[in-house]
């Protein structure tokens, strides 16, 4: 049976004396997933998004020898099915005539919207959180972050060389990683790092590390070669959202193409509707949802658990 609020919910709240009622009014993040996904109108039921490979290094040519002949292809296909995340609140007439504080009915609504925002960071923040997990394939029959991309050039990496937690050593290990990128037919990239993604747990390092005109943790008066060479342009964004499941995990985003790697695609943006039950008198409110967070092109981000 659905929950119903009613007067013994609050039973505190049909008699005067209460002086403050806390726990509904807190601040929430600003948007963190557009910052990090693209955003793009879906109109099927389930989004395709395939990997075209493209050709092949051009072979050298005898004299009076035909030319080589390569064909492009198809890779990988990624299926991508927005799903519908709901919430609502059901409360009886009763509830809303006797209820004294309006600062317990009044933000429900409001309290909805918190609850369907957060839920929508969440399942942005999963894609990571799951990134390294066998559980949660894409495409490629791989984790979002593998060392064993199928290629058509053979295996290819999202992961640093060795997996550690953040610091200015282990960034540099993974930004030199992202500058070998290849497409699958081995063709080198001009891939880059653009952005990085860290958990709370690692903002001030990560801070240090961008911002520092020297190296961090040493006495070597040596340049930050990373600030120096702008390599990490859009600086650092903080995730609350990695929580504790990824608090030693960090990713840096990378330089492919618009809604060609992390995508976000939505059917319907949050809704927020009000009714009420002809037979009950009871006013329903509920906000759904219509979307999915997944990924095209996983050289879009390279990321690892820490150690």
């Amino acid at each position: 049976m659905a929950a119903v609020i009613t007067r013994s919910n609050h039973p505190d709240a049909l008699w005067p004396g209460v002086l403050e009622w806390f726990g509904l009014e807190y601040d929430e993040f600003p948007d963190i997933y557009p910052q990090i996904f693209d955003e793009i109108d879906g109109e099927l039921a389930t989004e395709r998004l395939i990997e075209a490979t493209g050709f092949g290094l051009a072979q050298t040519k005898s004299e009076s020898a035909p030319i080589a002949y390569d064909a492009d292809s198809e890779g990988y296909a990624t299926l991508a099915t927005p799903t519908v995340l709901a919430l609502g609140y059901q409360v009886t007439r009763e509830e809303l005539e006797d209820n004294l504080y309006t600062e317990v009915s009044m933000p429900r609504a409001e309290s909805l919207a918190f609850s369907m925002h957060t839920t929508i960071e969440l399942t942005h923040a999963n894609v990571f959180i799951n990134g390294f997990s066998s559980s949660y394939v894409y495409g490629d029959g791989q984790p979002l972050f593998s060392a064993s991309h199928p290629t058509k050039s053979g295996p290819q990496s999202n992961l640093p060389t060795v997996n550690a937690d953040f610091s200015e050593a282990s960034l540099e290990d993974m930004i030199k990683r992202i500058y070998l990128a290849q497409n699958s037919r081995g063709l080198q990239i001009s891939l880059r790092p653009r952005k990085l993604q860290v958990s709370a747990a690692d903002m001030f390092n990560a801070t240090r590390v961008l911002e520092s005109q020297l190296r961090t943790s040493t006495a070597n008066n040596d340049i930050n070669a990373i600030k120096q060479m702008g390599l990490i342009p859009e600086g650092a964004i903080v995730n609350p959202y990695l929580g504790v499941e990824a608090t030693q995990a960090w990713f840096l985003l990378t330089s492919t193409k618009k809604n060609k790697g992390l995508v976000s695609i939505w059917r319907r943006y949050p809704e927020l509707e009000k009714d009420n039950d002809f037979d009950t008198e009871n006013l329903k409110a509920k906000t759904t949802a219509r979307f999915v967070a997944s990924v095209a092109d996983w050289r879009s981000v390279y990321g690892t658990p820490g150690f």
